[in-house]
């Protein structure tokens, strides 16, 4: 008896153990990543992004049930990954998943009630593939997140993977921070103005275009919308084009909007005379603008033949356009230069004025790096002609493949810029490349001539200790061509710069293990006193150098022979600590000035003693200057479009946009994008290990099973005969 209540004891005791654990695991969270880059822990961004919230930030999760794979196990690591950003948060992060169906009849009030919810927030379903019976099908979901923090609201419409996920949510966080003190620091409201003539009433039956009278009052209505969620920053400013006094500052954004019309003659023969009208919203703030034309056309097929009708967009497609550009305006990210001056790489490519009218306008060729920066920065254009200067908002100054002469002047106030703590990236070329006349081509290909490039700016990075040889190097391992027969092309001038060339110290490059360089010249260091000279990356040891006459034409190039021609050459360093000036034993520079018009003599005036004043300020050289970085690589080609993709995904992009990062102080935002990169190349190996490996795989398993099976018979055999002998020396 006294067994039976022993067991039931027990029995109990380890009960309420059982519930203490889970209790315990309830309240005390705890997860092991054992990924080699942290995929699925938070980084020390994140981290630092939540510990800032000072206000309760609600995430709201709008994600269909039983979704095909992949997509199932996206909503198990976004609530995974919500909990530790919720336990980092200081309680001041909570977020909330809504089962939400996207199938249309007839569902439960819960159902239709949380497809409300997140259509107000504008998440809509997304098609995703799923397979049934050996058929692929398409499937409606549900797969958004909506940020709630105090007025600002922030999407992220679709989550169709967990790649990028975390980098996504904390820039989101980050920016919703920068919104939010932006918008409560600004001065006076943000202008909307509403451009809407009059003139269009005339003409708006031929064209087909209704509602005229309704436009004011839904841009009203929208912005009472907008907001609710801006603290009430923006202001509506209507002007009538057709009779109002339109100021300059306000028509010039909206010149090339709009239509304009000859003399007509309606249909029931009245008489509508020549003019033009627009109908357009913009925004403006502290002089940067953005501007939209509501205005639309389709093409109608009507018993008179294909005809153009006229609309006003949708109230949805104005609010969004009114939305993610407030941003911009009122300018939340931090300010990068680009130095537009001197022949850089153009930032922006204008077409011919005849070519404007059209919707599809040539692109800069670094318009994917352009696109990439300003998500996360405002990419600022400096000008150093005429005197220019670079702006103190500015803590990181790009100089991408200048193809003229720096003035003394142009020079100084980089390096002044320089010592007052700011950070450089300079990327140049050592030859400009000059394509030939029709008439010099040869064999029917146009071989470019390759001019040395003196353009000033190297002696002044010599002299903080970087020098860039006048050569292309080629390298053995490079990009490989392949053509549709499958023959193979090496391009020895783009290196293919391998894991084990890269500088892994660098916390930003710890999962870059792969990059891809085009036209690229070595770099020589000359180290200088108190300044730290960091790596990059390199080239293999089978790198050689191109110098006098430049061909790179593929075919026309090979190897060296000798292996002692050929050796392993750094290709990108970085350097920091505090420099010396370039001009600590020169006197200052004179500033050009702007040329004025003879008879202009007050303006004259005016200008001198602008000057002057501004002279005030840099009338003593900064001789030694702040710590400050320098990022040095000897080729533009590694932010064109061929080498930086539009959605940041390769790990070039993930290299530049990481480089610029760490110039301007955010190293764990880089670490945390490095993250995403997954490309993990096989080490090389000899040939002979190659050959092994491939034998081993072949012959190896078949060999092993063998060789087991051999193993076990003859232990079998043994055991066999063991007990054979036994049995039989016990008979006797």
């Amino acid at each position: 008896m006294n067994d039976n209540k022993n067991k039931y004891y027990k029995f109990g005791l380890y009960l309420i153990m059982l519930l203490l654990i889970n209790v315990a695991a309830g309240s005390m969270y705890f997860r092991l990543d054992l990924t080699s880059n942290g995929l699925y822990s938070l980084s020390d961004a994140s981290e630092d992004a939540v510990n800032s919230l000072t206000e309760p930030l609600t995430i709201n999760v709008f994600f269909s049930k039983n979704l095909p794979s992949p997509y199932n196990n996206v909503e198990r690591y976004l609530h995974d990954i919500l909990e530790e950003y919720e336990i980092h948060s200081n309680k001041n992060l909570s977020f909330r998943f809504y089962d939400v169906n996207a199938k249309e009849g007839d569902l439960s009030e819960q159902a239709e009630e949380n497809r409300k919810i997140a259509n107000s927030y504008g998440i809509y379903p997304v098609n995703v593939q799923k397979i049934e019976q050996d058929e692929a099908k398409i499937q409606k979901a549900y797969m958004g997140m909506v940020f709630i923090h105090g007025d600002i609201v922030e999407k992220i419409p679709a989550v169709i993977s967990t790649e990028d996920l975390e980098y996504k949510i904390t820039t989101t966080i980050q920016k919703m921070n920068n919104k939010i003190s932006a918008l409560l620091k600004l001065k006076e409201n943000i202008k909307l103005y509403l451009l809407n003539s009059s003139s269009l009433s005339s003409i708006a039956p031929l064209i087909k275009l209704k509602d005229l009278d309704k436009i004011e009052a839904r841009i009203v209505s929208i912005i009472e919308k907008v907001n609710n969620k801006v603290y009430g920053k923006l202001e509506l400013k209507s002007y009538d084009p057709s009779s109002d006094n339109v100021p300059e500052k306000v028509i010039s954004g909206f010149k090339h909007m709009g239509i304009e019309w000859p003399e007509l003659k309606s249909p029931e023969g009245k008489i509508v005379k020549p003019g033009k009208g627009v109908i357009a919203i913009g925004l403006e703030y502290d002089g940067i603008s953005v501007q939209k034309n509501l205005m639309s056309k389709k093409l109608n097929l009507t018993n008179r033949g294909i005809q153009e009708e006229y609309f006003i967009i949708g109230d949805e497609e104005i609010e969004t356009f009114i939305n993610d550009n407030i941003d911009k305006v009122i300018n939340i990210n931090e300010d990068i230069g680009y130095l537009t001056s001197n022949g850089t790489l153009s930032i922006s490519a204008q077409a011919p004025p005849q070519m404007q009218m059209f919707q599809q306008q040539p692109q800069s060729e670094i318009s994917n790096f352009k696109t990439l920066v300003n998500k996360e920065y405002t990419l600022k254009e400096v000008s150093l002609e005429d005197g220019g200067r670079i702006p103190d908002s500015i803590d990181t100054l790009i100089v991408a493949g200048p193809t003229q002469n720096f003035s003394d002047w142009e020079l100084f106030m980089i390096d002044q810029f320089l010592m007052k703590g700011g950070s450089l990236a300079v990327m140049i070329d050592p030859f400009k490349e000059i394509q030939q006349q029709q008439s010099q081509q040869m064999y029917g290909y146009r071989q470019p001539v390759y001019m040395p490039l003196n353009t000033g700016i190297d002696k002044l990075i010599s002299h903080y200790g970087i020098t860039l040889k006048k050569v292309y190097l080629l390298d053995e391992s490079c990009y490989i061509n392949r053509d549709q027969n499958n023959n193979e092309m090496p391009i020895y001038f783009a290196p293919v710069i391998k894991n084990e060339n890269i500088n892994h110290k660098f916390g930003f490059l710890k999962n870059i293990k792969h990059l891809v360089a085009i036209k690229i010249s070595p770099i020589e260091i000359e180290k200088k006193e108190g300044i730290k000279y960091s790596k990059v990356f390199s080239s293999s040891d089978k790198a050689w150098e191109m110098k006098g006459k430049i061909n790179l034409m593929p075919m026309m190039i090979k190897p060296p022979e000798s292996d002692e021609e050929k050796s392993k050459m750094d290709l990108a360093y970085i350097a920091e600590g505090k420099f010396t000036s370039y001009f600590a034993d020169k006197d200052i520079p004179e500033q050009p000035l702007k040329e004025e018009k003879k008879d202009d003599a007050e303006d004259n005036k005016k200008v001198e003693k602008l000057i002057k004043n501004e002279f005030v300020s840099t009338s003593e050289i900064l001789k030694a200057g702040k710590s400050a970085r320098i990022f040095v690589i000897g080729s533009s080609e590694i932010i064109k479009n061929n080498l930086v993709d539009e959605n940041g995904l390769s790990p070039n992009s993930t290299f530049i946009l990481n480089i610029i990062d760490y110039l301007n102080g955010k190293e764990k935002t880089a670490e945390m994008r490095g993250k995403k990169q997954k490309f993990n190349p096989v080490s090389d190996t000899k040939s002979f290990t190659r050959t092994s490996i491939k034998v081993l795989n072949i012959a190896g398993l078949p060999l092993g099973f063998v060789i087991f099976g051999i193993v076990v018979w003859i232990r079998r055999n043994n055991r066999k005969r063991k007990i054979f002998t036994i049995f039989n020396s016990e008979d006797k």
